[in-house]
């Protein structure tokens, strides 16, 4: 895109930049912003419909506050795109999600401006309140100020978050920005009450002119005013109206229109000259301004490259959540007692038709892992076999639920972890890497990691009704990948080839590569064997005993070396003799960068090529 496309926005190379238009001038900026928006994220894939729902809301940030000296922290953090143009980034925007570019979330790594790494929900308001109470400490007035919205605020942390930073200090600010939407669309009572408080706008204002009438009052007045303001009576609540908010200790403004960039500037402004924590309850439309994410801002929600003029996705290939989804719905077809869980990602993990083919056995929790896993054990101990599907980032948040509520107790829930593996270009905070591990240790779990569509099918039937207690399915995001022809599945492990040079032992999506190395290195004159788990948990002894009979194994892991499954199996081997030579490649002791995943796994050495130079060089 050409510089000279935009009028202002090609000076903005910091908030100060932004400090010299006219607010009438801010505006016009603001549909800059979006047409860069929409034209990046077209090409780049990313969150589109939160980031053009917090053009104005973000504009009026930088143009109130005093950024970097105040503190902005993003709940979630995929609403941050218009925050990185406006603060020094606006030219490598088009590197976004990319291999050493710009991240899709905050990061402070990458700018003075990014307060606090933001990749999961709800983390904002503890974040900030610890920026804030830090800053106290250190004598420093500074504003630190919490932007949460996009269905965090139904995550168990933000309520935690609230409880703990009431009544906090003048220089603490909540921003709810209320889409009334996460990924899907919001559920739970907190959405019904933040409706029911979008619906009474003159909130605010009877407020005041309450306030007004009684200071203005001779003798009774102020001391009814004060009497009010103490008490906890029936009539406090009607003549005040309180919102769960203030009873926290927060003084509540709001709603506020989040696309008015006069009065969300207003608001700011206000905020500043109040004595105590302050939460602006700032209503916003999810997709503003591009017809498509507009009028379908679930599908706009993240996105891969689409066609800006139709809105049309440049690929559409079926993946593993569409084949979870459909074999849901035939399973549940055949039995009532499969009940089905997910938190905010129905559309994300291919529940649409299973929620609207079975409405009473699909419960959306909201962004709750941990009450999700502990209300699928409740479900369990009734006899109900409950499936939460969640990704596998997401996963991590819930296992002193998995350990405590599930596991010890030998109740039987099924966990169909999505994204497990490499997801590519979300980075850090969204890598599937650490399920394998991280179940690995619970007693009693199994575990399954197909690598293609019909072992996931056969692998959920399995985790439904041949398990006893926690059963996990997990798979990656995406298309199938390359399968060889004379590939059969066979069960629990399968041995593929006949190869006496060295056994290559892996599970998941690497098989698919693995097959591919094992063509490469015929054609170079080395025959290998490789040995598949589809069960990495507990491993089958028939993949132990065939490996044990080699002199070289090679197990290759997309997933951490520590605790994962290639230890595990390492030590399998040791009990049956093994003295041979063991070869390990997974993830060390880091975290994996953003990047497409085909160039993730070649930089970890788990593609094709990463496999056969192994094997040749060592």
């Amino acid at each position: 895109m050409k510089k000279s496309s935009y009028k202002y926005l090609n000076n903005i190379d910091s908030p100060a930049d932004l400090k010299k238009l006219s607010v009438d001038e801010l505006s016009v900026l603001c549909g800059e912003i979006r047409d860069m928006l929409i034209k990046t994220v077209s090409k780049n894939g990313g969150h589109l419909s939160p980031n053009l729902g917090t053009v104005e809301l973000t504009v009026a940030l930088h143009y109130v506050y005093d950024l970097p000296k105040d503190s902005l922290v993003w709940d979630v953090g995929h609403q941050a795109y218009t925050h990185k143009i406006l603060t020094g980034r606006r030219d490598k925007m088009s590197t976004i999600r990319k291999k050493d570019g710009l991240s899709g979330f905050p990061k402070r790594s990458e700018s003075k401006y990014d307060a606090f790494n933001v990749g999961h929900s709800s983390t904002s308001i503890s974040a900030a309140y610890g920026i804030a109470r830090a800053k106290s400490l250190l004598g420093d007035n500074s504003r630190t100020i919490a932007v949460i919205g996009d269905g965090a605020l139904t995550g168990g942390l933000a309520y935690e978050g609230l409880n703990n930073a009431g009544r906090s200090p003048k220089n603490f600010t909540i921003i709810l920005n209320d889409n009334k939407m996460s990924i899907s669309r919001n559920v739970g009572s907190m959405a019904k009450y933040l409706t029911q408080i979008r619906i009474r706008p003159g909130y605010i204002k009877t407020k005041k002119i309450v306030e007004k009438i009684l200071l203005h009052t001779p003798v009774i007045g102020n001391p009814i005013r004060k009497l009010l303001l103490k008490s906890k009576s029936k009539l406090r609540t009607s003549v005040y109206r309180n919102t769960i908010f203030e009873d926290l200790g927060f003084v509540y403004y709001g709603p506020v229109d989040g696309h008015d960039i006069h009065k969300l500037i207003h608001a700011f402004n206000a905020s500043k000259n109040v004595t105590q924590g302050v939460l602006i309850h700032v209503i916003t439309t999810k997709g503003k301004g591009y017809s498509y994410a507009e009028n379908d801002p679930k599908s706009y929600h993240g996105v891969g490259q689409f066609d800006i003029h139709t809105g049309e996705p440049l690929s559409s290939k079926k993946g593993y959540s569409y084949v979870f989804g459909k074999t849901m719905c035939r399973l549940a077809g055949n039995d009532s007692n499969i009940c089905v869980i997910t938190a905010a990602m129905k559309s994300g993990t291919g529940l649409s038709q299973f929620s609207k083919k079975y409405k009473d056995r699909f419960f959306d929790v909201g962004i709750a892992e941990e009450h999700a896993v502990t209300f699928a054990s409740g479900m369990a101990a009734q006899g109900i076999i409950p499936v939460f599907a969640v990704y596998s980032s997401f996963l991590q948040r819930s296992y002193d639920q998995i350990v405590h509520d599930a596991a010890a107790q030998k109740l039987h829930i099924v966990l169909a972890v999505d994204r497990a593996g490499i997801v590519g270009e979300d980075g850090e905070t969204h890598q599937g890497v650490f399920d394998a591990a991280m179940l690995n240790s619970i007693p009693g779990a199994a575990v399954y990691s197909p690598c293609y569509f019909d072992e996931l099918r056969s692998d959920l039937n399995k985790a439904v009704y041949e398990e006893k207690g926690v059963a996990a399915v997990r798979y990656p995001r995406g298309a199938e990948p390359y399968r060889p022809e004379d590939y059969t599945p066979g069960g629990a492990c399968t041995v593929y080839g006949s190869g006496k040079a060295a056994a290559l032992v892996t599970y998941g999506r690497l098989f698919a590569y693995a097959a591919q190395a094992k063509e490469i290195l015929h054609e170079k004159g080395t025959d290998i064997t490789i040995i598949k788990l589809d069960k990495i948990r507990p491993i089958p002894e028939d993949a132990v005993e065939a490996a044990s009979k080699f002199d070289k194994v090679y197990f290759f892991e997309e997933g951490m070396e520590q605790g994962g499954i290639g230890e595990t199996f390492y030590m399998r081997l040791r009990d049956y003799g093994f003295n041979g030579s063991y070869e390990f490649t997974g993830i060390k002791d880091k975290f994996v960068p953003q990047s497409t995943v085909s160039e993730a796994l070649e930089d970890l050495g788990l593609d094709c090529t990463g496999m056969v130079n192994k094997i040749l060089w060592n």
